[in-house]
């Protein structure tokens, strides 16, 4: 009974990936209601004049090709679970021609120097030790399907993008990049199970499975050592790490030297793409407190590109004064599937107080094994220039990442606000304050309720949220004429989301109308040619690139979208909001300490706002 009883259960759990088949297709919402959406969106950006040319476009558009793209759209839609998938990946990631690496990875601090790993010389490999063993762990849970689905309210979310966490890496092509994932879960069959470690510009790997059996912190321990020994009493290797933050033709070009110099170095790039995932030995010491992690933010994202590898899904560095960053490529998973994972390993590491306590046996492991690649003086020429290139080009980025400790989420919702437009809308204040203008903004919707569901675009600045700017800076405006404007914002802001994340948007929508008419080889519509589609952010003119990293203790950050432009990413806790702010030194309008200490302010000037609605 026992036995039989055990199956039933065992049965009845859920598996991780069991319901993927079964999730709704995405939808192409009606192209009435996009472009109502989208005229609306424009309108904080235009003059009366302005907008009646803009409005007449969309009306020639909606009555004229607008309304052919869109058959075509629903034509390509019907065969596909996601219509936007493939041309997703390819235009916001793959097409890109930039280092990527600079531009659109994304990175984020481990917050455990907030409970039992402050940081402390000469805890960097037992430290990586036990959190990459956690990290292991929950790679076994995938394998085995035994992470748990992820809901929002009733509706099943995708989880396609864990299978990206490991295994994974970006490819440079020529013209366009693409992904390899070698991820298997159990029943599908072998999954590749090494390690690559880098360190003052040497690569290693090792196998995390000995004998059929997980490595221990321990062993990964007795690894570490022998990789960090060795690359401290010897000469650094080449950095050849360094070439993946170059541009995408220039690094795919140089790839292929490096393969028709000598056919082994493919075998190592190979090694390197299947890995499960980088670790990053880094010497430098980021100094860190609770409310100020910006110098281990700044050196995850815009670190020494020797000891990362800028294509891989995911490269947990690990800074010599034992802090910690995750650094990722962002072509194949947003951050939430990131978050979930690291939310994972913390728990872990508080409910062991930051130790192992298990056994301490080393089984006798083979010793990492160095990857030599064949290099000649024009790759190490190319590498130096690429470093040079890439410390210019880093050194220009302002960024900081500070805890707004007043208060939190549980005040905000207990004065029945959302604690997302809560900050989206203080956002919206502290730059009409800053810069005396309404800010376009991107904030990213999740779109997971749908077979492969990614994002789709908020827009942010709405005219009730520029109304409400506008009386918050009107001295003669009262407290209730504010306070009604506010909930306006709050509540428009709300509903934009809802649609958003149910695939009512209309970001995907027009950019899916505008791919159609390349691949027929049509005129761009003058739609997307008009003033009002880059004032208003759309072609990724957004001067604010906003997310929400949830309401864990991780937070995290990418570059802005723009020069002129801001990246601004929060994490929302029960007492704190703690946001991370970048900007471009070299553009003499925008500050991101400035920006940052203005939107805490805004913070405070909301509460005051409720409260004094109150008295």
């Amino acid at each position: 009974v026992c036995i039989m009883e055990k199956q039933v259960l065992e049965s009845s759990e859920e598996r991780t990936f069991q319901y993927q088949d079964s999730l709704p297709s995405l939808p192409v919402p009606p192209l009435n209601e996009s472009l109502s959406k989208y005229l609306d969106a424009v309108k904080p950006f235009l003059n009366q004049e302005e907008y009646q040319r803009t409005e007449n476009i969309v009306k020639n558009f909606e009555n004229g090709i607008g309304k052919e793209l869109h058959q075509k759209l629903l034509e390509r839609a019907k065969t596909r679970r996601n219509w936007l998938e493939d041309w997703w990946l390819n235009v916001a990631y793959l097409d890109l021609r930039i280092s990527t690496q600079i531009h659109c990875n994304m990175a984020g601090p481990g917050p455990y120097i907030e409970h039992y790993w402050p940081p402390k010389e000469g805890t960097q490999i037992e430290r990586a030790s036990v959190n990459i063993w956690h990290t292991l762990k929950y790679w076994d849970l995938l394998r085995t399907e035994k992470v748990a689905i992820e809901r929002s309210g009733n509706a099943v979310l995708d989880m396609n993008q864990f299978r990206m966490l490991f295994c994974t890496c970006k490819i440079p092509g020529v013209t366009r990049d693409s992904i390899g994932s070698y991820f298997k879960t159990e029943t599908e069959g072998e999954c590749p199970s090494h390690l690559i470690v880098l360190c003052r510009g040497r690569v290693f790997a090792f196998d995390a499975i000995h004998e059929g059996g997980m490595v221990t912190p321990p062993e990964i321990f007795r690894q570490l050592t022998y990789i960090q020994k060795r690359c401290h009493s010897e000469p650094d290797g080449p950095g050849l790490a360094a070439l993946t933050s170059n541009e995408r033709t220039k690094w795919a070009e140089l790839r292929e030297y490096l393969i028709d110099l000598d056919p082994k170095n493919l075998t190592l790039l190979e090694k390197i793409q299947r890995s499960l995932f980088v670790v990053c030995l880094d010497d430098s010491s980021p100094h860190a407190t609770p409310e100020d992690y910006s110098e281990i933010t700044r050196l995850g994202i815009t670190g020494d590109p020797t000891v990362r590898w800028g294509d891989k899904s995911y490269n947990s560095i690990f800074f010599s004064n034992g802090t910690c960053s995750a650094f990722c490529d962002h072509s194949p998973f947003d951050a939430m599937a990131l978050i979930t994972m690291l939310s994972y390993a913390e728990k872990k590491v508080i409910e062991n107080e930051g130790r192992w306590k298990g056994s301490d046996k080393v089984r006798d492991i083979p010793w990492p094994e160095e990857l030599v690649f064949t290099v000649d003086q024009k790759i190490i020429n190319e590498i130096g220039r690429t470093k040079q290139l890439y410390y210019e080009k880093v050194s220009d980025l302002q960024l900081v990442n500070y805890a707004f400790t007043f208060f939190g989420k549980a005040l905000i919702k207990k004065k029945k606000l959302h604690p997302d437009t809560f900050v989206q809308l203080a956002l919206q204040l502290a730059y009409y304050k800053c810069h005396r203008r309404p800010g376009c903004c991107y904030e990213t919707a999740m779109t997971r309720r749908f077979y492969h569901g990614r994002t789709e675009t908020i827009r942010p600045c709405t005219m009730e949220a520029v109304e409400w700017c506008k009386s918050m800076l009107d001295p003669s405006d009262s407290t209730s004429r504010r306070l009604q404007l506010m909930h306006q914002a709050f509540a428009k802001h709300n509903k934009m989301r809802k649609e958003c994340e149910n695939g009512k948007g209309f970001d995907r929508h027009l950019l899916g109308l505008l791919l159609i008419a390349q691949e027929q080889g049509l005129p761009v519509p003058e739609l997307y040619t008009d003033n009002a589609f880059t004032v208003s952010g759309g072609g990724g003119n957004f001067i604010l690139s906003t997310s929400l990293t949830g309401y864990t203790r991780f937070n995290g950050s990418v570059l802005p979208m723009v020069h002129h432009g801001y990246g601004f990413f929060y994490a929302i806790r029960d007492d704190r909001i703690v946001t991370t702010c970048s900007s471009w030194k070299s553009c003499p309008e925008t500050d991101a300490e400035m920006l940052c200490r203005a939107v805490f302010q805004c913070f405070q000037d909301m509460l005051q706002l409720t409260v004094a609605a109150q008295l």
